[in-house]
């Protein structure tokens, strides 16, 4: 049970650990009033692709199973027609990695959101704006993405290590791979809308009680 709390806990850090980075918004003065000079934070996640690595690895994982059926008596089709063997595990988490990698890819783009920035009048500390700042974030994704796809692959194969130790077939494919991220994403969500509707609600309740008027009673 112990292990399984571990690997709970470090899939909800995968679900929502975060890179934060510092943007710093320079002071606009219109008129009397003055805007910006705000720090705020782009939250770049370690696991931006999602469940997403793991469905494309698992359709292309298929493809050698396919062929397993016309070359049975191969080397090469035994070991992948076997899901719970050294050699396909290895190969689909190899997968997974790349699959990560690409997909962040094409999901975050450091360009626009530089070119965004400056549009806005917001800056990194320390990073001259324009295609700086987009090496910049690029190379923060590049390194946080790396320890994230390695977590996502182990997320993939979960269900052969678990099954060698004599977990059933059907435990562990309902804990572990995608079913595991998603349960996890299903919880977070939940929760999270849980405690927005009680902040909500607790302060709909200070508004009718009053509590939030003034000293002077405005």
């Amino acid at each position: 049970m112990a292990i399984l709390f571990i690997i709970f806990a470090l899939t909800i850090a995968l679900v929502q650990g975060v890179r934060k980075i510092p943007v710093q918004y320079a002071k606009r003065v219109v008129g009397s009033k003055q805007y910006g000079g705000a720090r705020q934070y782009i939250p770049l996640k370690i696991n931006a692709a999602g469940v997403m690595p793991i469905i494309f690895a698992q359709a292309l994982m298929f493809l050698p199973m396919l062929f397993a059926k016309f070359e049975a008596t191969s080397g090469i089709a035994v070991a992948f027609s076997n899901y719970t063997g050294f050699w396909y595990n290895l190969v689909f988490g190899l997968l997974v990695v790349a699959f990560t990698y690409f997909y962040t890819a094409v999901t975050v783009n450091p360009t626009n959101m530089a070119e965004d920035m400056k549009k806005n009048g917001g800056f990194i500390p320390g990073v001259k704006p324009g295609k700086q700042t987009a090496s910049y974030i690029d190379s923060i994704m590049s390194r946080i993405t790396l320890p994230g796809s390695v977590f996502l692959a182990f997320v993939a194969i979960l269900p052969a290590f678990a099954m060698q130790f004599g977990v059933s077939n059907q435990f562990a494919q309902f804990f572990g791979g995608t079913s595991l991220l998603i349960l996890v994403g299903v919880v977070l969500d939940t929760l999270q809308q849980v405690e927005t509707h009680l902040l909500s609600r607790h302060y709909d309740g200070l508004m009718k009680t009053g509590r939030l008027k003034g000293r002077n009673g405005m």
